[in-house]
């Protein structure tokens, strides 16, 4: 079986492994498995076109704490996007990280480099764009505000950008960029896929200064995030009642993943609220022996390691307790 370009792929592991859908946990997203409720919708939504006026950007000034914001169809439309509103040049790309930001620059005509982040202090002052995951997908690697900024003072003086993807910031935010996004070379990607569980929903942000926000505006349009969405997404915002009781839960729950993962011999080298990450040389063995038990997590082969989200449920932990413990007796790590 081909390794696959993201996590969530589950009709492919159906046909690869003859196990239908029904019986798989798929653990291989990284999504809030307990999303957040989605209540009944106004039938206007379904009618009419959304408006920009609707309440949806005021709730997300509020909860990104920036005005600089620009609606768009998941940080996915902006990864896609941003190479285009740039002339080629330079671009550095932290890697091991989601693998759709080298490949969007390298499809536009940029130079992309993929740097370790030992790197990117001196490659900084070489290229034209540095990009980062800041809690990195898939590693949980964490930078610090300082370092960003270091980094985005550099660029700027040259007319350089720093991208930063906060995807996965939401669960905590303390060295988030994005309240600086104003200003000019600094552009942060926020979603509402991962912490708030709403990835069908397809609603993300592009954060940056006025003349390149205007410029991604002009290119997604008037309508790119379907009304329904937009009014799911703003009463997600507001909710900070649930928001709260959301990153308790999962900082609890992820290091109860971290300790049911070591008492099986896999260790934990990084990960965040959402996610545990497994370097391991028996990566492979594990993937397809836990996907023989139903159980799907991401497999990467450069480093080799495995990424298991969250369990939602006390049979979904059980059921993942008990097939890592039965291969852990059958692969070594």
């Amino acid at each position: 079986m081909p390794l696959p370009e993201h996590g969530g792929q589950l009709r492919a592991a159906v046909q690869a492994f003859n196990r239908p859908i029904e019986q798989w946990l798929d653990l291989s997203t990284a999504i809030n498995p307990l999303a957040w409720p989605i209540p009944p919708l106004p039938v206007n939504c379904w009618h009419r076109l959304p408006e920009p006026d609707d309440g949806l950007m005021d709730a997300a000034a509020r909860y990104y704490g920036t005005q600089t914001l620009v609606a768009c169809a998941g940080s996915q439309q902006a990864i896609q996007i941003l190479p285009e509103l740039r002339p080629r040049g330079t671009v550095a790309v932290l890697a091991p990280t989601y693998n759709e930001h080298a490949h969007c620059w390298q499809q536009t005509g940029h130079a992309v480099s993929e740097i370790e982040l030992k790197e990117a202090d001196t490659v900084v002052d070489r290229v034209d764009v540095l990009i980062c995951v800041n809690p990195n997908n898939p590693t949980g690697v964490l930078i610090p505000r300082a370092r960003l900024q270091d980094w985005w003072f550099r660029l700027q003086k040259r007319g350089g950008w720093l991208v930063v993807d906060e995807a996965f910031a939401d669960a905590d935010s303390s060295q988030s960029l994005i309240s600086e996004a104003g200003l000019p070379g600094l552009v942060v990607l926020r979603s509402l896929g991962k912490f708030f569980g709403l990835a069908g929903a397809r609603v993300g942000f592009l954060a940056a200064w006025a003349e390149l926000a205007e410029a991604f505006q002009g290119r997604v349009g008037p309508w790119p995030v379907a009304h329904p969405s937009r009014e799911m997404a703003r009463q997600a915002l507001l909710d900070t009642a649930w928001q709260a009781q959301a990153r308790s839960r999962l900082f609890r729950d992820s290091q109860k993943l971290a300790e049911l993962l070591r008492s099986c011999g896999l260790w934990p080298a990084g990960g965040n609220a959402l996610f545990q990450w497994c370097p391991t040389a028996a990566a492979g063995s594990w993937y397809r022996a836990l996907a023989h038990r139903g159980v799907l997590v991401r497999l990467f082969e450069h480093p080799k390691a495995l990424r298991f989200a969250l369990p939602g449920t006390p049979s979904s932990w059980r059921r993942l307790a008990q097939a890592v413990e039965e291969v852990a007796a059958e692969c070594p790590t």
